[in-house]
């Protein structure tokens, strides 16, 4: 569906406004779409987020700061996300031994077996970027990343 049919909006002050709200209402859509599929498994996006980073670290464990540099959403706050995860017995923590002042966190045993079923959820392809040719999602990386060139 067009952004105009999905805001009710036909008129924009220019192409890169449209393209502007059209790039942030997808994003929402997709972020939605996304957490309605990891509802049934009891996680968020960022939750999500965190274990697969960790995932990725393993046998490692991982500080704080590394999840937070690492998160997909800067403006989730990792260490509170990493207590809920641990209330699920998900991740576990103890202090760093080379530096006390630090907390290493590792995912457990039964997150890696949630990630190994959640697995063919990720990479929206339960969602519409299926919709777009190789080709396409080639383009779209490139502009975005594009987008995000400060130069």
């Amino acid at each position: 569906m067009k952004i105009e049919d999905e805001i009710k909006q036909s008129n924009f002050k220019s192409k890169y406004q449209k393209a502007y709200i059209n790039l942030v209402y997808t994003s929402g859509w997709l972020q939605q779409a996304q957490a309605a599929l990891f509802k049934p498994f009891g996680l968020t996006l960022p939750q999500y987020n965190i274990l697969r980073i960790l995932r990725g670290q393993y046998p490692k464990p991982a500080t704080i700061s590394l999840l937070i540099e690492r998160m997909l959403d800067k403006t989730s706050n990792a260490s509170r996300i990493v207590d809920k995860l641990e209330a699920k017995g998900l991740v576990t923590r103890k202090q760093c031994p080379e530096d006390r002042r630090t907390v290493d966190v590792l995912i457990t045993e039964k997150a890696l077996a949630l990630l190994k079923e959640m697995d063919g959820l990720e990479g929206g392809t339960k969602t519409g970027i299926k919709n777009l040719s190789e080709q396409e999602a080639h383009e779209l990386n490139r502009l975005l990343d594009k987008i995000r060139n400060k130069e």
